[in-house]
């Protein structure tokens, strides 16, 4: 059986890797598994916020399915502990480990709560910041810290460079960083993974805000050579309309009232700094001799909206900067290399495409589809009609909005329900998303079709509860 390393970053945008068109970054990593696997140029994300998204993906279940909408949520629920990809792996053998973030319910005022989840090895770190509820014993990077002599309070000194304003300014040393951590633990795990198979998640924080990339990865960028966000003057206004959904979270900004491109370079250094210590991680595949035999995926939770439509950060909102993501997977002994796949697919498509790598049966209750005749060039016709992603109370904002997006094809529409808002998107036209055809002529007929595939999406997979034992 071969062993799993699944890699997922934390808000990391679809177009930031170089091998799949982003001139402005440098990932030779990523174009390394990129070049040594299948890259998915169009995935989804379930939710574009952090906790709904990980319970979806791990379990291969849509958010609603699963009934984890929020971060901040008291629990992750009992019935669906067993259905979590490292319990299952766990079942099937494997010796698992978490190294990085889980954020599958709340570590606000308290240490997440463990239960039975399938890991052996638990290198928690939700993220590099520390809170004062969190022992250093259980925050395995500060204890890493702690045991090279040093502290993140005493370390953390954010490093102002020429024109980079608050809050995009350098922060921890690379040597210090999180990044590092995490690469020298995986690496070790990785080490002595040599008599069983294997299944290691790792949960990285960056390129999370606050975007303060170590100072080395930050000073080689040049901000002025980057692109702005996708702007079109005057969008300000159109966004001003949206919140009633997220006024929290995503008000609207024009990107000429605040540097724009430095934080898109503070972003993009963080990017890379993931993407050294990756390849640091490739490295020790290939120098223990397991590369052949393990499945890599990289993706990431959500994505960013960095700046794009007047918008920054995420929230209630499904622009392509929000819900895509980037999607790679290599297993050199068994898959393609260097394919570019442009098949619509959902992150709830990994758990069913590892089983079915590994040789497990998919459980009846996996609402995704494996991607395995696309990874080994079989597949024929579409992999699916269509994506879907959703946001219910997902995070703090003054309304509790609830909406569902989906995208064929060509068109994308999201309803904002019980708001009377939408957007239709014509992706092929405008696949920048300027045009919003909701509430236009033009785009009814449309409309209308996507809106019955999204109520018949939804009341096919209802969630049917305990399973039927009788006849009545």
């Amino acid at each position: 059986m071969p062993n799993i390393l699944w890699i997922c970053t934390d808000q990391q945008r679809w177009d930031t890797i170089a091998a799949l068109g982003n001139e402005h970054i440098r990932t030779p990593n990523q174009d390394r598994l990129a070049a040594s696997g299948v890259a998915f140029t169009r995935a989804y994300c379930q939710n574009p916020i952090c906790t709904p998204s990980r319970g979806s993906f791990m379990t291969g279940c849509y958010p609603s399915t699963v009934h984890v909408h929020r971060n901040g949520n008291s629990h992750f629920p009992a019935e669906w502990m067993p259905r979590l990809a490292p319990r299952m792996f766990k079942d099937a053998g494997y010796d698992c480990a978490l190294i990085g973030k889980l954020h599958l319910s709340s570590p606000y005022g308290r240490v997440e709560p463990r239960f039975d989840d399938g890991y052996r090895v638990f290198e928690w770190s939700h993220q590099p910041k520390p809170e004062e509820w969190w022992p250093v014993e259980v925050h395995r990077y500060h204890a890493w810290l702690r045991d090279k002599g040093v502290s993140w309070a005493g370390l953390y000194k954010k490093k102002k460079l020429d024109g980079y304003p608050e809050p995009y300014q350098a922060g921890m040393p690379a040597r210090y960083h999180e990044l590092e951590w995490e690469s020298e633990t995986v690496r070790q795990w990785i080490r002595g993974g040599l008599r069983k198979p294997w299944f290691a998640s790792v949960h990285v924080f960056a390129p999370h805000p606050p975007f303060d990339p170590a100072p080395e990865y930050l000073e080689r960028m040049k901000p002025g050579e980057l692109p702005g966000p996708l702007y079109r003057a005057g969008e300000e206004a159109e966004q001003e309309r949206f919140t009633k959904i997220d006024h929290n979270t995503m008000k609207p900004v024009a990107p000429g009232t605040y540097q724009a491109r430095h934080m898109k370079a503070a972003y993009y250094a963080m990017i890379e700094h993931i993407d050294y210590e990756l390849g640091r991680i490739l490295d020790e595949l290939e120098a223990t001799g397991q590369r052949e035999n393990t499945i890599v995926v990289f993706t990431s939770d959500h994505g960013e909206m960095m700046g794009d439509h007047c918008l920054r950060m995420k929230g209630c909102r499904f622009f392509e900067g929000a819900v895509r993501v980037p999607l790679m997977v290599s297993w050199p002994a068994r898959f393609k290399k260097g394919v570019r796949s442009e098949e619509l697919v959902e992150l709830t498509d990994l758990v069913p495409t590892l089983l079915e790598a590994c040789g497990r049966p998919v459980p009846g209750h996996v609402e995704g589809k494996s991607l395995m005749g696309i990874l080994q060039g079989t597949a024929a016709g579409r992999h699916r009609e269509m994506v879907r992603s959703e946001y219910h109370d997902s995070a703090t904002n003054t309304y509790g909005s609830r909406a569902t997006m989906i995208r064929d094809e060509r068109y994308k529409l999201v309803m904002y329900h019980g708001t009377g808002l939408g957007e239709l998107f014509d992706l092929a036209e405008d696949p920048s998303e300027f045009r919003n055809l909701f509430e236009a002529e033009a785009g009814r007929a449309v409309r209308g079709r996507m809106v019955e595939m999204m109520l018949d999406h939804i009341a096919t997979r209802v969630d049917l509860g305990a399973p039927r034992i009788g006849r009545y």
